[in-house]
């Protein structure tokens, strides 16, 4: 088992525990951050039948007692109607500002209650047990909740840190194919980022027999990341590489393009913008895009420039007239850069040149 310890700079912190058998001991490791007090247990209708039974028995026999809220799987979660009705649930559980919210799942899971513990009562405790590769090495860490809005992803939201992170290995042996690619991008954008050797992994490695060494060294840049920026002001930003123009890929698709996959395709676009504009060198952007491809995930955007960019011109990332991108230097590092709205599309038409 790994353990980490996140710190923010207003010192809040938490630990990040990624290992197997963490389901059936989840109870006794929460009881070590939370005294035993009164839990609202939130998963979705794919991974209740699986893992919400074990979660519940382990919290019950470590003393907590345990109110359960099974959503509808999928991305349409992640609204306001359903984030409502947690809200209520909340209440009619007769839940306080000393109990505990527990996201069992993967990120829209994660993102729905993590929102709601923000905002009831002005802010309860919740803990993170993700049960996606993609939420294991990102989502579940940082503290970003949200929901989204008719005019686009994630839009009302907050920062509302959790109280800590157990990520158990075994429940990601149930994903699909496609359910792994999905993280596999997200794991594949950090080794962009700032990890050289977590993008050889995915690059000529075997990543399913690497998984726990995946998740451990992305969630310790992200909690790098975090730690020095909380609240997205500088640094953070650099998370969202691939993430402006897939945010419009997945709105485009109406969300039928996973997030994973959108994020994908976003980080191909900026890397074919970036060797256009000289900021990448073409070797090192065939080595992201044929690494991409080799762990079954698109390349090829199937959208065009101008309806992205209209999409973008509203994205959170947006500010006034002025929109932040990340673009890839080499593997290892990344600049952000500030760029006007109105040159968002030709950027991203830059990105699509030459795709095949």
């Amino acid at each position: 088992m790994k353990k980490q310890i996140l710190t923010t700079p207003n010192g809040e912190s938490y630990p990040i525990l990624t290992g197997t058998g963490l389901l059936d001991t989840c109870g006794a490791e929460i009881q070590s951050v939370v005294k035993p007090c009164r839990v609202m247990l939130v998963s979705d209708t794919n991974v209740a039948p699986l893992y919400l039974e074990r979660a519940r028995k382990s919290l019950a026999d470590a003393g907590f007692s345990v109110n359960t809220h099974v959503v509808s799987a999928g991305e349409e979660s992640k609204s306001v109607t359903v984030f409502g009705a947690l809200l209520e649930s909340f209440a009619e559980a007769k839940m306080t500002r000393t109990d505990l919210a527990i996201a069992l799942g993967g990120g829209v899971i994660g993102d729905l209650t993590g929102f709601a513990a923000g905002c009831y009562l002005r802010g309860i405790r919740f803990i993170q047990m993700p049960t996606t590769l993609l939420s294991a090495v990102d989502a579940s860490v940082g503290g970003k909740t949200a929901v989204n809005l008719t005019h686009g992803k994630n839009l009302a939201g907050l920062f509302h840190q959790p109280s800590a992170v157990y990520c158990d290995v075994d429940t990601l042996s149930t994903l699909t194919p496609h359910e792994m690619a999905d993280g596999a991008a997200e794991a594949i954008k950090t080794g962009i980022l700032g990890d050289p050797e977590l993008f050889k992994i995915y690059e000529n490695g075997n990543p399913l027999a690497d998984l726990e060494e995946i998740i451990s060294r992305a969630v310790s840049y992200k909690s790098r990341i975090v730690t020095e920026d909380p609240e997205e002001h500088g640094v953070r930003k650099l998370l969202n590489l691939g993430h402006t123009p897939a945010h419009a890929i997945e709105r485009l698709s109406d969300f039928k393009i996973s997030h994973g996959h959108a994020v994908a395709i976003g980080m191909a676009m900026m890397t074919r913008a970036a060797v256009k504009r000289g900021i990448l060198d073409k070797n090192e952007g065939m080595r992201i895009l044929n690494t991409i491809t080799r762990n079954n995930l698109p390349v090829y955007c199937p959208f065009g420039a101008a309806e992205m960019a209209k999409i973008a011109s509203i994205d959170k990332k947006a500010a006034a007239s002025e929109i932040t991108v990340i673009l890839p230097e080499r593997i290892g590092q990344c600049r952000m850069e500030k760029l006007p709205i109105s040159s968002i599309e030709a950027l991203f038409a830059d990105g699509l040149e030459g795709q095949e």
